[in-house]
């Protein structure tokens, strides 16, 4: 077996292989829309057979990805990866995901993220679960908040427009490239990705409502994509905006919609108080609560370095990347929300591996949980609480884009 790299020439046979992995046909050409219209081909794998058959394929996008502290760093979106049924359980998944950390090493970048469509496969190669989402619905019924408008700190100033997703391309791109700068977790959605359409609406070019919030000023600080089903269901792909309030008020226009019979909020975040904002805390009824983005530190001590801190403190971590064959052990010292990460020998703090690393980096995941679930070892006592301390986040982190 080989593996190589490809080009531009490479999109169709690449684009077979794929969709022959998953048993399924291509639905749009190059350049024709659609998720793969925005892949990079010279960051993409193609694994061959020993008489020269493609057989595996795998992928990545460069992001960005906000840090705690509002940092942003380069992050590898790991896509496309699949490997022909007849050529399963032999090595190629393994041999390509080796091979693609080798390259994001020479290349200089910090981490790669996924979203996991089988959570059991990545785990194996060092990757772990960072940010989790949910779906929330609200009975149109059961919506009426606690506060009317004008009580406690009064609705976000300024106003709301409707406008079609085809009218409205600008103003998203500029929404969400402010608000992903502010929301830890969340990754760049690339010009690319507008221009042709590339993902989920509304990034897509599928029909959708766009209610853009304005301030007191006229601009754009956020905005909501919806549709109304004719079974009464108002789906609401995201809110997105970098102010409470203007979410609030957004929130209240969705649920206010006439014909309306219940609203589906996709991608949810688990921490946000709009639950709490409404008078029956019961009509916000959660469901699809699950992992989102997963994260694999591939330069331990850079990745540590790289994002804000909120503790000082000190953490020795000894840890273990199994699938790359490495172990290392690392002084964390933190002073004035930056950090410092050298090699040591002092005994460890806490023991864990890359994956768990991963899971915590982003202050989505305690870990003490991981201690718990035996996971993660302490050493001492204390070293669990230090560790939460440290690693917690004055913003939850939240990924809804979808790649």
């Amino acid at each position: 077996m080989k593996i190589r790299s490809t080009t531009d020439q490479d999109f169709d046979v690449f684009n077979d292989t794929l969709h022959a992995a998953f048993g399924r046909f291509p639905e749009n050409p190059a350049g024709g829309g659609g998720i793969w219209s925005a892949l990079e081909m010279e960051r993409g794998l193609l694994a061959m057979s020993a008489d020269g058959r493609p057989i595996g394929t795998a992928a990545d996008y460069a992001f960005e990805l906000t840090l705690p502290g509002e940092t942003t760093v380069p992050a590898a979106g790991l896509t496309a990866v699949g490997v022909l049924p007849s050529y399963r359980r032999q090595g190629v998944l393994s041999a390509m995901m080796r091979h693609q950390l080798t390259e994001l090493r020479a290349r200089g970048e910090l981490l790669s993220v996924l979203l996991a469509s089988e959570a059991p496969i990545y785990g194996r190669f060092g990757y772990g679960p960072a940010t989790y989402t949910r779906r929330l619905t609200v009975q149109r019924h059961q919506a009426a908040f606690a506060q009317p408008r004008g009580t406690a700190d009064g609705p976000a100033p300024g106003s709301i427009e409707v406008l079609r997703r085809a009218e409205c391309g600008e103003i998203l791109e500029e929404v969400y490239d402010r608000y992903r700068r502010a929301q830890p977790g969340a990754l760049s959605r690339p010009h690319r990705w507008w221009a042709s359409g590339a993902g989920q609406p509304p990034i897509s070019f599928a029909p959708r409502y766009i209610a853009v919030h304005r301030d007191a000023g006229g601009a754009a600080d956020g905005y909501a994509s919806y549709l109304l089903a004719e079974s009464g269901t108002l789906t609401v792909d995201e809110i997105i905006t970098t102010a409470d309030a203007v979410f609030t008020e957004l929130a209240r226009f969705v649920l206010e919609h006439d014909l309306g019979t219940r609203v589906v909020f996709k991608q949810f975040p688990p921490e946000h108080p709009l639950r709490w904002q409404l008078a029956d805390f019961r009509a916000g009824q959660v469901s699809d609560d699950t992992d989102w983005l997963w994260v694999r530190l591939v330069d331990v001590p850079r990745a540590l370095t790289a994002r804000g801190w909120f503790t000082d403190g000190e953490l020795v971590l000894d840890v273990d990347d199994p699938f790359l064959g490495e172990r290392g052990r690392y002084l964390l010292t933190v002073r004035n929300t930056h950090a410092g990460c050298v090699p040591t020998d002092r005994e460890p703090d806490l023991s864990l591996d890359v994956r768990d690393l991963g899971s915590v980096y982003l202050g989505g995941t305690a870990p003490s949980t991981l201690v718990r679930a035996g996971h993660i070892r302490a050493h001492r006592p204390g070293a669990a609480a230090l560790a939460d301390a440290l690693f917690r986040t004055e913003r939850a982190p939240h990924c809804l884009h979808w790649f």
